[in-house]
């Protein structure tokens, strides 16, 4: 049975994600944030491929029948060519054997997220520089350059093995060094891969001074700026937020951090070592004085992370790509680090808004980080 307009508007997000079928070839994709979007399902040689054909309702029902249909595929067609879709997943299936889980999960959601819905029913030589650049800088506009950069190494690796397979004789990747633009600058050096994300939050973890470890860990639960770390004082925390005043902020603007279960825990085990203080995190030498701003620095370089591999500040960096690439809210996500507003009369009475919608993305984040190790 054919949707409606009116279904497709009250179809609800659930815990996990789940499809309204249109008709054999078009689904309604609906994520567990609430997002929905058009899936256009292609049958090549006996195989099924998915094709992501934009959001609803940016594409309407109407609009997305027209593109289903404009683009159909049969059984035969392209046969006996070498489709990217094909190799991508003897490539993954061959050469990812062995790898850590959490890393195949990264890649996984790369093919399946933004490089198969392009490039899955593409004959690999047609494959061009251009249409790669193009595609890596339409991620680029969303603010993913990391991700950007992650897909084309993707790529490039796939093409690679086309080529020692004799399916591809060279590898257009290789004529883009340089195309894309940088992700971030050196101060906000940050690490992106599941698999060494998990391998930092275990040293963090094992940290032998326990007030600097709790300052780490608290500084990568709440993505908040270093200076507002170093000096957040017991006054500031209610029972469910970290209320930090707008004299203490970048933007002079008050900001409420939503505190999540691992955060609380955190903030239990400090109670007892700093609550004497003004500052949760006092400096060692006088507990009236926030601690030293290479306080957490230090602490990284003594676990043996580079200045090239993170910085506090990364941190920020670090929650900001994952959680994007798990396709919650931008302005959601902008408005818990706190980002500037377009609208300065409507940013200074905005502290809290989307406050549900950040209670469970900093919840997320926290679980999704615990899931790691």
């Amino acid at each position: 049975m054919s949707l409606t307009e009116i279904q497709i508007k009250k179809a609800k997000p659930r815990d996990k994600k789940y499809t309204l079928s249109d008709t054999r070839n078009l689904l309604l994709e609906i994520h567990p944030n609430g997002n929905k979007f058009w899936v256009l399902r292609i049958f090549l040689n006996n195989k099924e491929y998915r094709r992501h054909l934009g959001k609803f309702p940016d594409v309407s029902l109407k609009e997305a029948r027209v593109i289903a249909a404009s683009e159909h595929f049969t059984e035969n067609k392209n046969e006996n060519q070498n489709l990217f879709g094909e190799i991508a997943e003897e490539w993954f299936s061959l050469r990812m054997k062995g790898k850590n889980q959490k890393y195949l999960k990264a890649i996984r959601l790369r093919l399946n997220k933004y490089i198969l819905p392009k490039f899955a029913n593409m004959p690999i030589e047609e494959i061009t520089a251009g249409i790669i650049l193009k595609f890596c800088q339409k991620i680029e506009l969303t603010g993913k350059f990391e991700t950007a950069a992650r897909c084309k190494n993707v790529i490039s690796q796939i093409i690679s093995y086309a080529i020692m397979t004799d399916r591809a004789e060279n590898n257009p990747v290789f004529n883009l060094r340089g195309a894309l633009a940088s992700h971030s600058h050196k101060h906000m050096a940050a690490i992106f891969e599941p698999s060494e994300i998990a391998v930092l939050m275990k040293s963090i973890k094992n940290y032998p001074f326990k007030i600097m470890r709790l300052a780490m860990l608290f500084s990568i639960y709440t993505a908040a700026r270093p200076g507002e770390i170093r000096h957040a004082e017991w006054s500031e925390i209610k029972d469910e937020v970290w209320d930090i005043p707008a004299e203490k902020m970048k933007m002079k603007r008050r900001h409420v951090v939503p505190l999540s279960r691992q955060v609380k825990k955190i903030l239990e085990e400090l109670k007892p070592l700093t609550g004497n203080s003004r500052y949760l995190f006092p400096s060692p030498r006088d507990i009236n004085r926030p601690m030293s701003e290479n306080g957490v620095r230090v602490a990284l370089r003594s676990l043996g992370f580079t200045k090239e591999q993170i910085t506090p500040h990364g941190f920020r960096a670090m929650f900001s790509t994952i959680a994007n690439e798990h396709e919650f809210n931008r302005d959601v996500i902008e408005r818990q680090l706190a980002h500037a507003q377009n609208n300065a009369i409507r940013g200074a009475y905005n502290h809290a808004e989307y406050m549900p919608q950040r209670i469970k993305l900093m919840q997320w984040w926290a679980d999704w980080l615990d899931n790691l190790l």
